[in-house]
């Protein structure tokens, strides 16, 4: 990697100056696209397989229980979060980028899919399971294209705001989803969430109690190992205890829902079975699901290579996940993502390289073959209770006070986007495309009126807000003005009022100074309205100048003409450069006999007219 700081103007302590960086890449070899695993396979020894293997051994007693709840929460056999926990769990640290991650069935992406489904199939049915293995084909193919066509950057398009709005809202509705199965009730779900929950509570006096007990017992239990046992598998233990428990007490002969039979060996290869209509109904979806799915994986990638002070590429990364999927789907398995939880874990536990998540998944296979028979009396409560106690980590309501308090903004596209999901649930995709377009209107709103601020020089010749700060004008006839943001099709009116509301109301205005190092940006429409404004000002006898215009910005001004317009004289690399020259310039003004310069009121006349066109 070479590094280029090409420096504009000479540095001078308290002048704005520029610097661009250039960042070059080594090209990675062709091979290493293909086969990312080759990067790291060199790096395996006795040390790190010993570290990889404890890893992987403590990943899967924690991956095997909650895939298990997982796929409850997904609406499909328990089986299904086993099969995902195996061959998609090696193909996406094969493929992927980023050492540590693990891959498998998470809860968001569970609800998610779940919530897709229903609108299609009914809850239990082979077509249920079958649109299940279809969302996972769809959106993995989804993540596959934008990897390979290097788009990981649209991820940039959901503001933190409005997924932190989502994650909350999805989080208190698949904690609330469990309480069906945590009370042990058969209720048939509804095209409304709140509404299901409203059955929920007018039932609860038909409780199943020993359903209730399971459920309650083992929550608190997990709660209370994670506060004073947290290095303890905790999720393990209570799985346990539990399933013994319910053999001895025959829980599941008493009316209470248990695992039931898990088929052993392998999971059944095959092709997903395709529909294109509903391919086509599912495809929002799937959009969806790849793009929340990825960020809970690249914000656990992020960590890890900070971490462990290595890289990691979001479109290999977007590659490896999508083939994670793909497989899942060729494996009757459902979505899987990258796990944030089991991913802090294997990084926790020593894990060096992507072999970590390999061993983590011949665990799963030794379990496929050898102890499916002892899950089959684990109860379904206490699956709900591993689910809720999984999501109970990301409700966060800080973190919308947070975005509150940076920008009021970004508080309300968080609120909004939490109500909304809310709303449309179980069609929680809903929500968050509610919250990207509300994110998109309000970066619009604020870009269509950025900051136009008046300077004043204080008392060390800095200029700063001449309102904040109650600072005088730098000259009576001199205004200077900052633009904070880019010259663009949406806001270029906006400026051109600002500068011509200054003329109309200022009768001994003749130069005007625009600072221009908040300006980032300039299209066509900022240079067609930049030619009318220097027109029409010159009309009324005021002179406009630039000072610490960025390079990019000059070279716009270079290519259209508007050097020459403006006159080369009059764009400035530093501020100081230009109040000196600005004050000589209407100092000699001022010495030029009256005779000689254009009546006043004729000036003024222009003025405003150019103030009442605006």
């Amino acid at each position: 990697m070479r590094y280029e700081f090409p420096f504009r103007g000479p540095f001078v302590v308290g002048e704005n100056f520029e610097m661009t960086i250039v960042i070059k890449r080594t090209p990675v070899p062709l091979w290493y696209r293909l086969f990312p695993f080759l990067a790291w396979l060199p790096s395996v020894n006795r040390e790190t397989l010993r570290a990889d293997l404890i890893a992987g051994i403590t990943v899967a007693l924690v991956a095997i229980p909650q895939s298990l709840a997982y796929a409850q929460l997904a609406g499909v056999p328990p089986y299904y979060g086993l099969y995902a926990s195996f061959l998609p769990v090696i193909i996406g640290a094969l493929w992927g980028s980023s050492p540590a991650l693990s891959t498998g069935p998470v809860a968001m992406t569970s609800l998610l899919t779940a919530a897709s489904v229903m609108t299609l199939a009914k809850f239990g049915t082979d077509q249920f399971y079958a649109y299940v293995i279809l969302m996972a084909l769809l959106s993995g193919l989804i993540q596959i294209l934008l990897g390979v066509a290097r788009l990981g950057v649209l991820i940039n398009f959901l503001s933190y705001p409005v997924l932190r709005g989502f994650i909350n809202a999805a989080a208190l509705i698949i904690a609330l989803a469990q309480l069906p199965a945590m009370l042990g009730l058969k209720l048939e779900h509804g095209p409304h969430f709140m509404v299901d929950v409203l059955h929920v509570i007018e039932h609860s006096m038909r409780s199943h109690l020993p359903s209730v007990a399971f459920g309650v017992g083992s929550l608190a239990a997990l709660l209370l190992l994670k506060r004073f046992a947290p290095k303890l598998p905790g999720v393990l233990i209570v799985v346990i205890i539990t399933t013994l428990i319910s053999y001895l007490v025959g829980f599941e002969a008493s009316g209470g829902v248990v695992v039931g039979v898990i088929p052993q060996g392998l999971p059944k290869f095959s092709m997903p079975p395709f529909d294109l209509v509903a391919s086509m109904h599912m495809l929002p979806a799937a959009f969806v699901i790849a793009i929340i799915s990825f960020m809970e994986a690249m914000s656990s990638s992020k960590i890890i290579a900070i971490k462990t002070r290595t890289r990691w590429d979001e479109n290999q990364e977007l590659i490896g996940q999508g083939l994670a999927k793909v497989s899942a789907a060729f494996s009757q398995g459902m979505p899987v993502s990258g796990s944030f939880s089991r991913s802090a874990l294997n990084l926790a536990t020593g894990a060096r390289t992507g072999l970590a998540s390999v061993f983590s998944a011949l665990i799963v296979l030794i379990t496929l073959f050898l102890f499916t028979p002892l899950l089959h009396h684990l109860p379904k409560p206490v699956l709900a209770a591993i689910i809720m106690m999984a999501v109970f980590g990301l409700i966060n309501v800080e973190t919308i006070k947070d975005a509150w308090k940076a920008n009021p903004q970004d508080g309300i596209a968080a609120i909004v986007t939490f109500f909304a999901t809310l709303s449309f649930a179980p069609n929680i995709q809903n929500g968050i495309l509610t919250g990207i377009l509300l994110s998109l209107i309000l970066f619009l709103l604020r870009t269509m009126h950025p900051g136009v601020v008046i300077l004043g020089i204080d008392e060390q010749g800095v200029l700063r807000s001449a309102k904040k700060y109650n600072l005088p004008k730098l000259h009576p006839k001199i205004t200077a003005i900052r633009f904070d943001g880019q010259l663009y099709f949406a806001n270029v009116s906006y400026f051109e009022d600002a500068v011509l509301y200054l003329v109309g109301n200022d009768p001994d205005l003749r130069e005007i100074l625009v600072v221009g190092d908040g300006i980032n940006g300039l299209d066509a429409s900022g240079v067609e309205m930049l030619r009318n404004l220097l027109e029409r000002l010159s009309k009324a006898g005021v002179g406009i100048s630039f000072a610490n215009l960025k390079e990019k910005i000059l070279d716009v001004f270079d290519r259209t003409g508007l050097c020459e317009m403006i006159g080369k004289e009059n764009i400035y690399p530093s501020v100081g450069q230009a109040i000196t020259a600005l004050k000589q310039k209407v100092e000699i003004e001022e010495e030029t006999p009256e005779s000689e310069q254009e009546p006043h009121d004729t000036m003024q006349d222009k003025k405003l007219e150019l103030a009442d066109e605006s």
